[in-house]
């Protein structure tokens, strides 16, 4: 039997519609949740960042289940993550300090990668968002060179902000080596990420 014109749009939006709405709900809901090891030694930055922000880094969550993902948490973590990327101007620690290193929130409004991913944890913590489920990450970019960014857990899976890029991505789909993390339950210690490779501390940027 031949189908009306009016009933082939409707099949037609119906489509698109199902496309546009498979297109904004995959990158929530696509991740799993990377493995991690023991514990691992603490980068020099963060240890250095602890002893001017101690009571950021004796932080014991005791709600360590993942955030729940939903359209208006993602929409959270996308929004912050590319206002904080608008927001800092990249300047090397060298260049900013004149040291190498340097661990701190980009107030002035220049910072590097590390700086981002403090600052976007503050501000996602100030909304409610537990210090579990927002965790300092270092990773090795394709071309060998050390980076940082935060890891977002969520019962969907881990996400990645980044200040390389305004796109929230599953962890697995960054294209990054993943080295250590925040440990969920203490601020100021830190974890393997299995399957990665040790990486020279001094080597993040």
């Amino acid at each position: 039997m031949t189908s009306s014109p009016m009933a082939r749009v409707l099949r037609l939006c119906a489509a698109v519609g199902l496309a546009i709405s498979a297109h904004w709900a995959v990158p929530a809901w696509a991740a799993g949740a990377m493995a991690t090891g023991g514990l691992t030694s603490q980068p020099i930055g963060h240890y250095d960042f602890c002893k001017l922000h101690a009571d950021e880094c004796s932080i014991h969550p005791t709600d360590l289940e993942p955030a729940r993902m939903t359209d208006a948490f993602w929409r959270k973590i996308t929004t912050v993550s590319a206002e904080v990327n608008a927001a800092v101007k990249p300047m090397s620690d060298l260049d900013h300090y004149g040291k190498d290193e340097v661990w701190a929130y980009p107030d002035d409004g220049y910072g590097d990668c590390e700086d981002y991913v403090l600052e976007k944890r503050r501000q996602l913590s100030r909304m409610g968002i537990s210090l579990a489920d927002l965790l300092i990450t270092v990773v090795r970019k394709p071309d060998g060179e050390g980076h940082a960014v935060l890891t977002v857990r969520t019962d969907k899976g881990d996400y990645i902000l980044d200040n390389l890029t305004d796109k929230v991505k599953a962890w697995d789909a960054t294209g990054y080596r993943y080295l250590k993390r925040q440990a969920i339950d203490n601020t100021g210690r830190w974890v393997s990420i299995r399957d990665g490779q040790q990486v020279l501390v001094g080597a993040v940027q």
